[in-house]
């Protein structure tokens, strides 16, 4: 239990041991914060300043939009701190809250790439009911169920690393409190809680991308029957949501499915769902969707002339 611990606080060994590499990257770390920042505040505004949010697909754009800050800010601004330091220590306590918000945003954040599945499906499959099956109500239960199941993910995780003792030595071979390379200290036999941590996290991941994929493959295959216009329309949606579901989902399982015990390149493959994926995101949603980039330039441009007056 909790009180077994002799560990007060860790050590984080960080990305690379050469100070001058790290100063590099706390550099280019921090300009791609600044780019998350940046790129998903203009989606936050552009679509709730617009008639976008209405529709449900920039609605979950929008939560999508809101969860990469989230998320990215749990992370980043302590890795950037922790490049241009000498000491990258941390609290057991600040740790444990880490690594229940690190796995609640990223949980919450898979959902809604589900929703957003669910509603590109269901727009391409049955587009006469689309109106009826996709209502407001339904997307925010959709949302709160979204939130409860991010929970119900990140309090599991929670309670199995709570649950087992850190006798020392205290250094995370990570940049950040996750629940591998926490497992790796713990100072009893963790065969059990290695198999519920695979499952809670790599296995539901592997699942859900499985789905994920049968789903496109139905949505391709529905497609068939479009029309020529409506092909056009639907594919650069679908297709930027589909390579935002790979640029998330592929390191994620391959990070996670794996038992605690193998080694792999974690903490460095681990950087593109932490930075590059929220980073690219809103390019990948407003370059190749022009109702976005009509709504961007009309939004802008409505703002410049209200500063002109």
């Amino acid at each position: 239990m909790e009180s077994q611990n002799n560990v007060t606080e860790f050590v984080f060994l960080g990305l690379w041991e050469d100070k001058q590499t790290e100063l590099l990257f706390c550099l280019l770390f921090m300009l791609s914060y600044l780019a998350v920042l940046m790129g998903n505040f203009i989606i936050l505004l552009t679509i709730t300043c617009s008639h976008l949010i209405e529709q449900p697909m920039y609605y979950f754009l929008c939560h999508l939009s809101l969860m990469d800050l989230s998320f990215t800010s749990t992370v980043v601004p302590r890795l950037i701190i922790d490049l241009a330091s000498e000491q990258k220590n941390i609290s057991y306590s600040a740790c444990m809250t880490q690594l229940f918000s690190v796995h609640l945003l990223a949980g919450v954040e898979i959902f809604i790439l589900v929703s957003m599945a669910f509603d590109c499906y269901v727009v391409i499959v049955k587009p006469l009911h689309y109106m009826v099956i996709m209502n407001r109500q339904r997307c925010n239960t959709l949302i709160i169920v979204v939130w409860g199941l991010g929970l119900w993910h990140s309090i599991a995780l929670l309670l199995m690393i709570l649950s087992v003792p850190f006798c020392g030595p205290n250094q995370i071979n990570h940049y950040m409190c996750d629940v591998k390379p926490l497992l790796k200290l713990v100072c009893k036999d963790i065969h059990v809680v290695n198999i519920l941590a695979t499952v809670n996290s790599g296995i539901v991941l592997a699942v859900v991308f499985l789905v994920l994929v049968a789903s496109y493959i139905n949505i391709v295959y529905n497609l068939r029957t479009h029309s020529s216009a409506g092909q056009r329309k639907a594919l650069p949606t679908c297709s930027s949501h589909i390579m935002v579901v790979v640029l998330f989902f592929v390191p994620c399982i391959y990070i996670y499915a794996p038992p605690a015990g193998s080694e792999n390149k974690d903490k460095e493959i681990s950087v593109s769902y932490t930075v590059i994926s929220p980073m690219l995101n809103p390019v990948i949603y407003s370059l190749r969707n022009v109702e976005m980039k009509f709504a961007m330039w009309k939004e802008w441009s409505h703002m410049a002339h209200s500063e002109l007056k």
